[in-house]
């Protein structure tokens, strides 16, 4: 394994144990001593190469799939990023709301978490498409498709929406 390959998947590794909010140690505690400390800050590092079956083991510790540890396989700044998917709240609140209820209550859930409370515009993620789409029973790419047609999304949204998602 490549140095920085290493260093790009210890990367993930701290991003995805920092997300969880536990320190090494309490990685080790969590784990009732299978994952030692300082066993995981090396691999944290890079310091330490990690198995395959360690890597998978450790991503089912963590309750992640295997490939959210792994790094991207395009390089950072190839590619544009996709753009972001905001959410015209105004618009949204013409919609009927036996069409637009689930999402309505979506959109004032993350606004309550957020403490946003401007009432035009809410930034989502694509896990909250995601999530959508299964509220909805359809796939983010409908979904999309779905909210540009009630004018909830803007028609640049479908590039942030891979079409192999259906």
């Amino acid at each position: 394994m490549s140095s920085d390959y290493a260093k790009q998947l210890g990367a993930k590794l701290r991003a995805i144990r920092t997300q969880q909010g536990l320190s090494l140690h309490g990685v080790e505690e969590k784990s009732q001593g299978r994952w030692k400390a300082v066993v995981v800050g090396s691999y944290e590092r890079g310091d330490r190469a990690v198995t395959v079956q360690r890597l998978a083991e450790l991503a089912d510790f963590y309750g992640v799939p295997v490939q959210e540890l792994l790094p991207g396989g395009s390089p950072r700044g190839a590619a544009e990023p996709p753009p972001k998917l905001v959410l015209d709240l105004e618009r949204l609140s013409q919609v009927p709301p036996e069409k637009a209820g689930p999402l309505q209550r979506y959109a004032a859930t993350i606004q309550s978490q957020r403490g946003d409370y401007n009432g035009k515009v809410l930034s989502i993620r694509q896990d909250d498409l995601r999530t959508l789409a299964v509220i909805y029973d359809q796939s983010p790419s409908v979904l999309t498709e779905q909210l540009i047609s009630w004018g909830v999304l803007d028609a640049d949204a479908r590039r942030a929406v891979p079409q192999d998602e259906s």
